[in-house]
């Protein structure tokens, strides 16, 4: 009887230290077996796995993809243009050693905290080395892989790998969006004053041609003209130079017919003369027969 007294709280003691010196390893995380604070073993494979009761304890990290959204930034890209940044990062623990070394035992709050100061001095390297509209445009996929990769080089010695970087928002700050929208309104102003009077010496110049062309056009088409007209009177007065030196008396009857008829048109002034002038030569009977 005395024994089994004994006994029963033996047996308890045993089975507590027993169960008290196994433990499960989860598929999602990674664990670490520590002995007075020094790494005796890692469990990175899910299953059951055994310690030293009392004298080691184990340590559990999350294996899974991690997220860290940072603080905004204020950032100034190479034109001098301050810009207010926000992003967001994914990483996991790939060495639980090295993390442990690097963190202590305050793990991944304190590796959340350096995480955030290494992609702020990623952000604010890649973003200064840049203009503001190469940080404004829809296409931000190198900026963020070249902050990617300069992140992950820097949280390597933490035992951590940064998977991912992502730029969320990327805005003017508010006290500078009106003197920067103004700004811009005036150099779009001054570019399309310089495009109107682009235009409007191009059009001078079109304008110039086409007035020299008509020129040079009208210019030639009066001196063809002219020289038609001259070789067309010359042409006639041969003619009538012919015809009258044939016969000496058509020509003076067709002049004195001519006269007649600018003379005695209505409303002329009158005019008195002899019946027999010879300005009626051929209108008295003799020469009419």
């Amino acid at each position: 009887m005395a024994r089994s007294q004994y006994i029963l709280p033996v047996v308890v003691v045993l089975a507590g230290l027993a169960l008290s010196s196994v433990f499960i390893v989860d598929e999602r995380e990674k664990a670490l077996v520590l002995q007075f604070g020094q790494v005796k073993a890692v469990k990175e494979d899910p299953g059951l796995a055994f310690k030293v009761p009392l004298i080691q304890e184990v340590v559990r990290y999350d294996d899974r993809i991690l997220s860290l959204p940072t603080q905004p930034l204020e950032v100034t890209p190479l034109d001098d243009r301050r810009l207010v940044v926000d992003a967001f990062a994914r990483w996991r623990i790939t060495n639980v050693i090295e993390f442990r070394e690097a963190v202590g035992s305050e793990g991944v709050r304190a590796a959340q905290v350096r995480l955030d100061r290494i992609i702020n001095a990623a952000i604010r390297e890649v973003m200064g080395a840049v203009p503001s509209t190469t940080v404004l445009s829809d296409d931000r996929t190198a900026l963020m892989n070249r902050i990617r990769d300069l992140a992950r080089r820097e949280a390597a010695a933490l035992g951590v790998e940064v998977i991912d970087v992502r730029l969320t928002r990327t805005d003017l700050p508010e006290q500078n969006l009106a003197a920067t929208f103004a700004r811009m309104r005036a150099e779009r102003e001054r570019e399309a004053a310089d495009e109107i009077a682009r235009g409007g010496e191009a059009a001078q110049r079109v304008r110039a041609s086409a007035d020299r062309t008509v020129v040079e056009l009208t210019s030639e088409a009066r001196k063809q003209a002219e020289i038609a007209r001259g070789e067309a009177d010359a042409q006639r007065n041969a003619i009538y130079a012919e015809a009258f030196g044939r016969d000496p008396e058509f020509f003076a009857f067709t002049r004195s017919l001519t006269s007649y008829e600018r003379a005695l048109k209505s409303g002329n002034s009158s005019i008195v003369m002899q019946p027999d002038s010879d300005f009626f030569d051929y209108l008295r009977s003799d020469k009419a027969e």
